[in-house]
Formats: structure tokens, sequence, C-alpha cells
């Protein structure tokens, strides 16, 4: 289940009462989600701030970050993203002939 994740996020969209202040070091605890499927720009998915419980239940928007695309996987876990420098997989043929008998 190995993979590797790209992501960037916009540090100007970072709420600053949400930094942890840990034994070493300040933290920001975030969401990331993939999608089944990239978006049109190739990104499989959001990265979000982490939301408390209260604040899902209430609705609160979602404080947006950046998005990230899968650049490697093994296979086991999610396909990576398609990359522009590479054609993309033409999809499987249907047999030509699908009758049950």
């Amino acid at each position: 289940m190995a993979s590797i994740i790209k992501c960037s996020i916009n540090l100007t969209n970072i709420d600053k009462s949400k930094v942890i202040d840990g034994k070493k070091g300040k933290y920001l605890p975030i969401t990331i989600t993939l999608n089944d499927e990239p978006d049109q720009f190739g990104n499989q998915g959001p990265v979000v701030i982490a939301q408390t419980k209260e604040e899902r239940e209430a609705k609160v928007a979602k404080t947006y970050l950046g998005n990230v695309q899968v650049v490697w996987t093994n296979g086991d876990n999610v396909a990576a993203a398609p990359r522009q420098d590479q054609p993309q997989a033409a999809p499987a043929a249907a047999p030509a002939d699908d009758l049950p008998f």
C-alpha cells in the first residue's frame, strides 16, 4: 500500500488559531481526501484544515488549502494521476461478440 502524494497548500489561508503548539514544534491538523477520479487539472483531491466534530455537525465551511496528486503508487491502493508528458492509456476494447450463447 505504498504511494507518493504531491501536495501544495496556500499558506495565506491558514487560520493561525488552528495551529497547535507541540513539544517539537507547531502543527496544523489537515485532512486530505483522495477522489476516485482526477479532476480536469489532474488533481485527485483537496487539502483542508481538519475540522472538529462540532464544526462538522454545525456545517462550518471547510478552509481549503490546496490540492493533492498521486505521483507514484505500487498499484495496491490508488492510481497515479495522469501526467501530461505521458500518453493516456487506451480503454480496453469491448469484445466483438458479447452474447451469452
